[in-house]
């Protein structure tokens, strides 16, 4: 595929139409629209084509759900087969062909020593609904309610006095935490921080929580993230790519935290087919084709690529991530360490790269991190044109603004004729 820059167009009326209907009709918390103001009417792979007629190259993937981009064609597939056969498309906690194969698919690529004595819950199709069932998993199965999870970003900071709530019937439900933080800035945890984290959890009885909802499926160079430190859960929350571009979420634990849970309003969009199907197909054509390992070389040289512009670009404060996770944090010109973040030239580079047919995201704190999470289908070609694109963009945010000449005033041809002769005599004076 040929990555060209694509030209301005003048927006069509419907790409116009439509923006301007929403604002009246839709509630104030919607976050990409207000800050990508296209209208998508086409998608494959990397690229998006706007109502506007301009293309795109899409390095939010559906903030990370299109582990393959948009319309590859083995997801169309599962989806159509599925469509094609008449199976029913929705069956809350029922067998089916479609969850057997995505169940399968799925244990075939968690972590060795995990799948053996684990077990899969399926439940509402957000994140959200994932995270709600892992607490109340671990709530029924120790009897205890308090969590700890992480907020900040300095990992060293939590791994000291971390336990002095103590061991026994004090003791937390769970910890859990983020392999990579993702809206937080794309911060990951070290390796070492997540081995004591799994010893220290261990040792106390305490059930250790991973969110993959946003890390899993080889975004950060491998299927799951918790495989770059080595260790194993007790319960891993799974959505976002699993889904193959469609909602689904599942938590996978060890067999003896399995418990039914306390009764309660029943999720009834447990058993969605189409998801299940798009999901097993996805899971299997990035174990197949080994694109964890190629999210990891490319994600090094894209990293690479990027802590170059540190050296042209001093308000660019750290470029970090994991594979194809990456995070570059923008600060403010100001002494001090750490610097303070501008999120105002995040706003600004967002916008530049969208001039330029570029979409990121921001994260971070005060949304002062521009996110970059392409699809794990990139090419070299298209990462160099993300590369180009986003070092221009930069370059353009940065740029001192253009001073306004100064407007003549009333009398100010006088003053300067006065300048002048007091030029000349000082001039004669020092000859």
């Amino acid at each position: 595929m040929t990555v060209t820059e694509s030209a301005p167009a003048a927006p069509t009326v419907a790409h116009a139409g439509i923006l301007r209907s929403r604002p009246p009709r839709e509630q104030s918390a919607r976050t990409y629209a207000r800050s990508l103001p296209i209208v998508p009417v086409r998608a494959r792979g990397l690229t998006i084509e706007g109502a506007d007629g301009r293309r795109y190259l899409d390095c939010l993937s559906g903030a990370g759900t299109l582990a393959l981009g948009h319309n590859h064609p083995v997801v169309l597939e599962a989806i159509r087969k599925v469509l094609d056969s008449g199976a029913p498309l929705h069956v809350p906690d029922l067998a089916t062909p479609v969850e057997d194969a995505f169940t399968t698919e799925l244990f075939a690529t968690l972590p060795a020593g995990f799948a053996a004595g684990a077990r899969v819950r399926f439940c509402g199709p957000t994140a959200a609904d994932a995270i709600g069932s892992a607490l109340a998993l671990v709530r029924t199965a120790t009897g205890r309610d308090t969590v700890l999870t992480f907020g900040g970003t300095d990992h060293d900071a939590w791994a000291a006095g971390l336990f002095d709530a103590g061991d026994g019937p004090d003791a937390p439900a769970a910890m859990m935490l983020e392999p990579v933080q993702d809206e937080g800035g794309v911060i990951p945890a070290p390796d070492p921080w997540l081995r004591e984290m799994r010893r220290s959890t261990a040792d106390r009885s305490i059930p250790l929580i991973a969110d993959e909802t946003r890390t899993g499926v080889g975004r950060t160079g491998a299927f799951w993230a918790v495989e770059h430190s080595g260790i194993t859960p007790d319960v891993m929350v799974m959505s976002q790519a699993i889904g193959g571009s469609l909602p689904l979420a599942v938590i996978v634990h060890h067999a003896e935290l399995d418990a039914p849970l306390p009764a309660g309003p029943a999720d009834p969009f447990r058993g969605n087919q189409l998801a299940m199907a798009a999901g097993a197909a996805t899971l299997a054509y990035v174990r197949e084709n080994r694109l964890a390992e190629r999210a990891a070389l490319l994600g090094a040289r894209m990293l690479g690529g990027l802590r170059e512009l540190t050296d042209r670009h001093p308000r660019v404060g750290a470029v970090r991530g994991r594979g194809l996770m990456i995070g570059v944090e923008l600060v403010a010109p100001a002494a001090g360490d750490p610097a303070p973040p501008a999120p105002a030239l995040a706003s600004a580079v967002q916008r530049e790269c969208l001039r330029r047919g570029l979409i990121v995201g921001l994260g971070g704190h005060r949304a002062s991190v521009v996110r970059l999470l392409p699809p794990l289908t990139l090419t070299d070609e298209q990462a160099d044109a993300v590369l180009d694109r986003f070092a221009d963009a930069l370059t353009a945010a940065t740029r001192p603004a253009p001073r306004e000449a100064a407007v003549p005033r009333a009398g100010d041809a006088g003053l300067r004729r006065g300048e002048a002769g007091l030029r000349r005599k000082q001039a004669g004076l020092c000859r």
